[in-house]
């Protein structure tokens, strides 16, 4: 087992690696830019970007795991009062306020979005992460109410839900883009996470979901 120095230090090396990438790819384009040129200018070697990050893509979204370890958290944690379809509208209302990466709206965070945009790899890999998370979010949420694994009211109220916040960061992003209102954008983000997660709550009415 890795002791937690050596922990820390493939951590900060992961974090290098990250940093200089998503530098690269914003500055360059995502497909403009090799693994090659990363490992240089992170001063490692090829095998050590491949060791710490498998796919190219993954150097990009290097918080998806984290977020969905935070999904999971949240559900496991949640308030026995309080429903799992409230919990997680009160989690977007969370990041807000703590002025999350995930709900940032920037000019940093337009840049985000365009190298997105820009790359055909990026966008497969942004609609797959949506459906893995959609899975990831299934299963906690029958785990946190206690029905078995594949429950369809689970399934279905995980992916009304990623539609809702996908919609959301969209509109959210869009509205800063052209009015540069960072508190205008978070605002549109929270008023239709709202919005989607009341008409989620009516629709799921009678479940341990709502």
């Amino acid at each position: 087992m890795p002791s937690g120095r050596q922990s820390r230090k493939r951590l900060a090396t992961r974090q290098l690696i990250s940093n200089v990438a998503t530098g690269l790819f914003l500055e360059r384009g995502f497909d403009q830019v090799t693994v090659d040129e990363i490992a240089t200018a992170a001063d490692v070697g090829r095998m050590t970007v491949f060791n710490h990050f498998p796919r190219k893509e993954d150097m990009f979204f290097d918080r998806d795991e984290d977020g969905r370890e935070l999904l999971r958290e949240v559900l496991r944690q949640r308030d026995p009062g309080v429903g799992p379809i409230e919990t997680l509208r009160l989690l977007a209302h969370q990041l807000v306020a703590q002025q999350s990466p995930y709900v940032r709206f920037s000019a940093g965070s337009q840049g985000f979005i365009a190298t997105i945009e820009g790359s055909e790899t990026l966008k497969a890999r942004a609609r797959a992460i949506r459906g893995e998370v959609a899975n990831v979010a299934a299963l906690a949420l029958s785990e946190c109410v206690g029905r078995t694994p594949g429950d369809p009211d689970a399934h279905l109220v995980a992916d009304l839900l990623l539609a809702t916040w996908t919609v959301a960061l969209i509109q959210a992003h869009g509205a800063f883009r052209q009015k540069g209102d960072a508190e205008g954008a978070k605002a549109v983000f929270l008023s239709i996470v709202d919005k989607g997660s009341v008409g989620l709550s009516v629709a799921m009415a009678g479940t341990p979901y709502a």
